[in-house]
């Protein structure tokens, strides 16, 4: 068994993956930062956490005996505007930067990483006979008039692919910019130092214990608290945006499945279901879920919105061994009556 430094371990990931090392005999050396946007302004941290801001906390002490380092710690979600830009750069791509160089003087080589499908931007598009190609991005004024879909020259719309872990990288918000930073110092780490670093880039995380509606929330836990007020869904544009939701013991899962067989170098994973979903369709299926009111589709747009994004499951199941085990029909259904966190 490994001992394992665990950051962002109250975090709504972290829990889950803190407590599936435990279960497994893993030594879990956990902090948490406790941040007010991730937790809440008055949130303690369970016990057994360290509570301790990355950005300037000694990390080196952290290190003694670890033998590889599960890094949750993040600011994560779409943000709100540019005021947020340097809060991302500090948690995110700072602390990593912290995290790196103090794991080289430690002489830890092993890191599993948080990173995000954002990174892919885009996603992947193939024209009517398979072919891969690039349609124009979406135009406000096309959004405006209903037009939802990417479009190819001749007017038909794209049709969405799956997004290998070999697609370029091209992040269209400040939270994927930086998780974007974040894989390129660590692969540039594991150039110099020979170490190993396995980025797992999740898809879209549900749950037990999700943060309920906050500007960083995701689309599932704007559902559910709408509900919980009373309130039908709202979903954005048509409802059709192809989506791949996990399960966050899936997630955990996952970095389980990582921190017990690192691979060399640096290498990037899907973490998803493999089973793509309409964010229309998570929302019906929570509203039936608990017999409430109907979605409403809303029309409404933001321009840097992606249409779709579907993973490829397939390299982590080759390398990690890794395979989803909760699928979203059965995973939602239970979301729709489970805790969620204030």
């Amino acid at each position: 068994m490994s001992r394992v430094l665990l950051t962002g371990a109250a975090g709504f990931i972290g829990s889950h993956i803190r407590r599936q090392l435990l279960e497994r005999g893993h030594d879990v050396v956990a902090v948490d930062g406790m941040i007010p946007a991730a937790h809440g302004p008055d949130a303690q941290a369970p016990d057994g956490v360290q509570v301790s801001n990355l950005r300037t906390a000694d990390i080196d002490s952290m290190l003694d005996g670890v033998d590889v380092v599960c890094h949750q710690a993040a600011m994560v979600g779409a943000g709100v505007d540019a005021r947020d830009a340097p809060d991302y750069a500090a948690d995110n791509d700072l602390v990593t930067a912290r995290l790196l160089a103090a794991m080289y003087r430690a002489g830890c080589a092993r890191l599993v990483l948080a990173s995000s499908m954002v990174v892919y931007g885009d996603g992947t598009y193939t024209d009517a006979v398979g072919a891969a190609v690039d349609p124009p991005a979406r135009t406000t004024e096309a959004l405006e008039a209903g037009h939802f879909e990417r479009y190819l020259a001749d007017g038909t719309p794209a049709q969405w692919a799956l997004t290998p872990e070999s697609a370029p990288i091209a992040p269209r918000s400040y939270y994927a910019a930086s998780k974007a930073a974040q894989e390129a110092f660590a692969k540039a780490w594991t150039l110099e130092t020979g170490g190993s670093v396995t980025a797992l880039r999740y898809h879209n995380v549900y749950g037990p214990h999700m943060p309920r509606d906050t500007p960083y929330a995701g689309v599932a836990a704007i559902f559910r608290s709408q509900l919980e007020n009373g309130q039908a869904p709202t979903v954005f544009e048509d409802g059709g945006q192809m989506r791949d939701f996990i399960h966050v013991d899936d997630i955990a899962r996952a970095n389980v499945a990582a921190i017990e067989n690192t691979p060399p170098g640096f290498d990037a994973f899907n973490v998803c279901s493999g089973h793509p979903i309409t964010i229309g369709e998570v929302a019906h299926e929570l509203c039936r879920s608990i017999d409430g009111p109907e979605p409403v589709t809303t029309g409404r747009f933001r321009p840097g919105d992606v249409r779709h994004i579907v993973a490829d499951p397939a390299h982590a199941r080759e390398t990690l061994g890794f395979t989803a085990q909760i699928t979203p029909a059965d995973g939602i259904r239970e979301f729709a009556t489970a805790p969620l966190r204030d």
